[in-house]
């Protein structure tokens, strides 16, 4: 066996099991092995699940409009920008690093990709395509620093966060802003799917899962690897269709006080979902994603076993950086304009979502998925708290507590596991 395997890192279904983190039996074996992985401290998003369960009753009772379809449908909206971002930042915390920048980067690329489309008038498609690369080349530079050169990734990208700040005034100006006049991207934001659509998406949704599940089920026959019971992946899907007909139910009622009616399921949504989609086959079906979870693990023993580290390191920042650009682009769809502090504030925030989603900071533990479900709660106090009218400075102290919380926990599961303080 390697030292990769060794490192029993990686969730790859059929990888996972061959390093031994697989029970066979059935349902109530796995479930009884699920429970021992809990109390083991992998508790995974089952903190932030319960998180969202705890604040959806708690703003339902103090506000009457937390559960409306107007609202439900404002924090989606609101949440996708956070949750590509706490996404985005999962692929350098899985290596035990971090990314300040990662805000402030996509702030100064959509600072070029406004600049570029309403003053130089080069065509949205390219002036987007330049903020992708920028967003790009920020990640190759962050890599090349952290990966070749040996500085900590929290220095160079405090560094990057401080310089990118000075490069938005010199592109925007003082005091500047820019309208974003692209309609296509204003809909991403601010159009909705045909009521149709939404429960089409259910269907392809589910659909997809299911053949995800039933290939991974062959791979695992195909190596050799003991199957868990086919009841597991029903119930799985049956959560995703229960959860999925639920919100899309909800989404496609009439949200709007006017005659022209407001209804289905946010433009948003199905791009969101393709990402979080992709990120996660490359994470758990891949080399790559199986070498993040590998070097976060034990980055010598994924070295000595082969393992191009520095490579690995040097694509991760870069994915970072690019999904940061693609946050931001969220958020300037959304607000409909670019500022030079745009992207100032937000990386904080999407490095709490990914550890209040259970994405361990210590590296080697963590999915897209975990991070996904700590922006929503983030969003869900941001949200509930804005409709209580209470003050601002009650949502950072909350936000604050959480995230606090949320790394306690991470690092006493971390030792109940077996980890070191050191």
């Amino acid at each position: 066996m390697s030292d990769v395997q060794r490192t029993n890192a990686s969730p790859d279904p059929v990888a996972g099991d061959l390093i031994g983190s697989g029970v066979e039996g059935g349902l109530r074996e796995q479930v009884d092995a699920w429970w021992q992985r809990v109390r083991g401290g992998e508790m995974g998003a089952l903190p932030a699940i319960g998180g969202l369960v705890v604040l959806g009753i708690l703003f339902s009772i103090l506000s009457p409009y937390f559960f409306t379809a107007g609202n439900l449908a404002n924090l989606v909206n609101q949440a996708a920008s956070l949750v590509m971002l706490g996404m985005a930042l999962v692929f350098v915390l899985l290596l035990g690093e971090i990314d300040l920048s990662a805000g402030v980067t996509g702030g100064v690329a959509m600072s070029i990709f406004v600049v570029l489309n309403d003053v130089v008038h080069v065509p949205w498609p390219l002036a987007l395509l330049a903020g992708l690369l920028f967003g790009a080349a920020t990640g190759a530079l962050i890599g090349f620093f952290v990966a070749r050169v040996g500085i900590p990734s929290f220095v160079v990208t405090l560094g990057l966060f401080l310089g990118y700040q000075g490069l938005a005034l010199i592109i925007i100006g003082s005091g500047g802003l820019y309208q974003m006049q692209v309609p296509a991207i204003s809909a991403i934001q601010n159009s909705n799917l045909p009521i149709w659509a939404g429960w089409v998406l259910l269907v392809i949704v589910v659909g997809i899962s299911a053949a995800t599940s039933f290939w991974d089920r062959s791979r695992r026959t195909r190596a050799g690897v003991p199957n868990r019971d086919i009841s597991l992946v029903w119930i799985k899907l049956g959560v995703i269709a229960v959860v999925g007909a639920v919100v899309v139910y909800f989404l496609s009622l009439n949200r709007s006080q006017s005659i022209i009616p407001v209804e289905g399921v946010p433009m948003i949504v199905p791009i969101v979902l393709a990402i979080l989609w992709i990120g996660t086959f490359v994470l758990d079906r891949t080399k790559f994603g199986r070498y993040l979870y590998a070097i976060g693990g034990n980055a010598e023993a994924a070295r000595r076993a082969g393992v191009k580290v520095r490579w690995v390191k040097w694509s991760a920042f870069v994915v970072c950086s690019v999904l940061a650009v693609v946050s931001q682009l969220f958020d300037v769809a959304r607000i409909g304009n670019v500022d030079a502090s745009a992207g100032r504030d937000i990386v904080l925030s999407g490095v709490a979502a990914a550890v209040v989603g259970g994405v361990s900071l210590f590296g080697g533990r963590g999915r897209l998925i975990h991070a996904a479900l700590g922006a929503l709660v983030i969003a869900a106090i941001t949200n509930g708290l804005g409709l209580l009218n209470l003050p601002s400075g009650i949502n950072l102290l909350v936000t604050g507590g959480v995230l606090i919380l949320a790394a306690t926990v991470d690092a006493l599961s971390r030792l109940r596991g077996g980890g070191s303080r050191a």
